[in-house]
C-alpha cells in the first residue's frame, strides 16, 4: 500500500533527491499522518468518554497531538522548500529541525498533562466499563500505527528526513502505549484494583520519552552533529577516483538541512604536474559531485613533491614516530625546509578527540621523538581533531 500511495501522489518519485519531489514525499507523509491520527483520535476519545477510561482518553489525546505534529510537518516542508535568498544564502531547509522541536514541545506538554490526570486517577479511581467495541478500536489502532510507522520510516529513509523518522518513532511508541491500554482493558475485570490510572501514567511516560528524543535529535542537527561516516566515505572515494588526485584529507561537511550539503576538502596533486591540468581536474570534480550527488564541494589543491627521495625518507620517519605515539594518528601536507644545521618538517596531524594528550603535549612529544632519530630535525605541527 505504501508503494501504491507513493506512485499515485508523488510525481517523478524515482528521484527523491530533487527538491520538488522531496517536498511531495513530505507532503504525502504529513497528510497521511493527519488523516490516520484524526480518525484514531476520534474513535478513542468517543470510546474513552463512553467507557470512562482515562487511559483510552489519554491515548486518544496522544493521537490528536500526532495529527497536530503532522500539520506542523506539512507546513515545515513547504517552508523548507523555499529557495535561498539574500538573507538566507544557504536556503531554508533547517525549518525541518525547528519544526521537529516545535512538535516535541507539544508532545511534552501533552505528556505532562496526561501524567497529572493519570496520577489523580490512581488516587481517585473510577469504575470503567468493559466493551468489546473498545477492544476492537484499540486493536485497529495498533495495526494502523504499525503501518504508519513503516510508512513514515520508508519515507524518512527515502528523502533523508529526520522529521519523518521522528514521526515513525513516535508511531512505534504509540503502538507500545496502545498495547498497554489494550492489556489493561482486557485485564481490568480480573484485577482487584483499577489499572486505568497506572496505564495512563505508562502512556504519558511513552509520550514524554518520545518528545525528549525528538528534541535531542533536533538539537544535535542544529548544533552541528558529526557527519555520517557513509557520506564521508562517499565523498572521499569520489574525489580519489579521479586521475591526477593522489589523496585527499581535511574533509569538512556543513549541513544546512536535508538536501543542503556544503563541504570543503584538500586534494593532493603532484607538484610536477602542470597547475592548469591539476586545476582542470579539481574543477571537474566539483562540477560532477554537484550534478551527481547534490553536494556543493570546494576543493583546495595541495601540491606534493612525489619525486623527492629525501622527502619520501622523512615521510617514513614521521609515520614511524606517529605510530609509536598512537596508532590512530595520521598526517598530511608534509613539507621540508632545509637549513645549514636544521631540517624543519612542516605537517598537519589528524588526532582523534579521545586522545589523552592536549595539542601542545602532542606537538612536544612529536618534536622529541623526531629529535631522537635525527638531532637536526625540528617540527612545525598543526593538530586537527577528528
Amino acid at each position: 500500500m505504501s508503494d501504491l500511495l507513493i506512485r499515485r501522489f508523488v510525481q517523478d518519485w524515482q528521484h527523491p533527491d530533487r527538491p520538488e519531489v522531496r517536498r511531495q514525499y513530505g507532503r504525502l507523509g504529513s497528510v497521511v499522518g493527519i488523516l490516520v491520527n484524526l480518525l484514531l483520535s476520534m474513535g478513542k476519545l468517543v470510546t474513552g468518554a463512553l467507557s470512562g477510561s482515562v487511559a483510552i482518553t489519554a491515548d486518544g489525546v496522544n493521537n490528536l497531538s500526532d495529527a497536530g505534529s503532522s500539520v506542523v510537518s506539512l507546513v515545515s516542508f513547504r517552508l523548507a522548500a523555499r529557495p535561498a535568498d539574500a538573507d538566507h544564502p544557504y536556503g531554508h531547509a533547517r525549518y525541518e529541525y525547528l519544526a521537529s522541536m516545535g512538535v516535541a514541545v507539544i508532545i511534552l506538554l501533552l505528556g505532562i498533562e496526561l501524567a497529572r490526570d493519570s496520577v489523580r486517577r490512581i488516587f481517585l479511581p473510577e469504575t470503567t466499563a468493559f466493551s468489546w467495541v473498545t477492544v476492537g478500536v484499540l486493536a485497529v489502532s495498533i495495526l494502523a500505527k504499525l503501518w504508519l510507522c513503516a510508512f513514515g520510516r520508508k519515507l524518512g529513509r527515502t528523502i533523508h528526513s529526520g522529521l519523518m523518522e521522528a514521526a515513525a518513532a513516535d508511531s512505534l511508541s504509540d503502538v507500545l502505549a496502545t498495547g498497554a491500554v489494550l492489556l489493561s482493558t482486557l485485564a481490568a475485570p480480573f484485577l482487584p484494583f483499577a489499572p486505568d490510572g497506572f496505564v495512563g501514567v505508562l502512556v504519558a511516560l511513552f509520550i514524554l520519552r518520545s518528545g525528549v528524543e525528538i528534541i535531542r535529535k533536533a538539537m544535535d542537527q542544529l548544533l552541528g552533529e558529526a557527519p555520517d561516516q557513509e557520506l564521508v566515505s562517499e565523498i572521499t572515494a569520489f574525489v580519489r577516483s579521479y586521475d591526477g588526485v593522489l589523496d585527499c584529507h581535511d574533509l569538512v561537511i556543513h549541513s544546512y538541512g536535508p538536501g543542503r550539503c556544503f563541504a570543503t576538502i584538500h586534494a593532493e596533486v603532484s607538484a610536477e604536474e602542470s597547475i592548469l591540468a591539476s586545476h582542470k581536474v579539481i574543477d571537474n570534480i566539483e562540477r560532477d559531485i554537484l550534478r551527481e550527488k547534490g553536494i556543493q564541494l570546494v576543493i583546495h589543491m595541495d601540491p606534493v613533491a612525489v619525486g623527492d627521495p629525501q622527502l619520501c625518507f622523512y615521510r617514513e620517519v614521521v609515520e614511524e614516530v606517529l605510530g609509536g605515539i598512537h596508532r590512530a594518528l595520521s598526517f598530511h601536507d608534509l613539507r621540508m625546509v632545509e637549513g645549514e644545521q636544521r631540517v624543519k618538517l612542516i605537517f598537519d596531524v589528524l588526532a582523534p578527540f579521545g586522545l589523552n594528550l592536549t595539542d601542545g603535549e602532542l606537538t612536544e612529544r612529536i618534536g622529541v621523538e623526531l629529535a631522537k632519530r635525527d638531532r637536526r630535525l625540528t617540527a612545525a605541527v598543526t593538530v586537527d581533531r577528528v
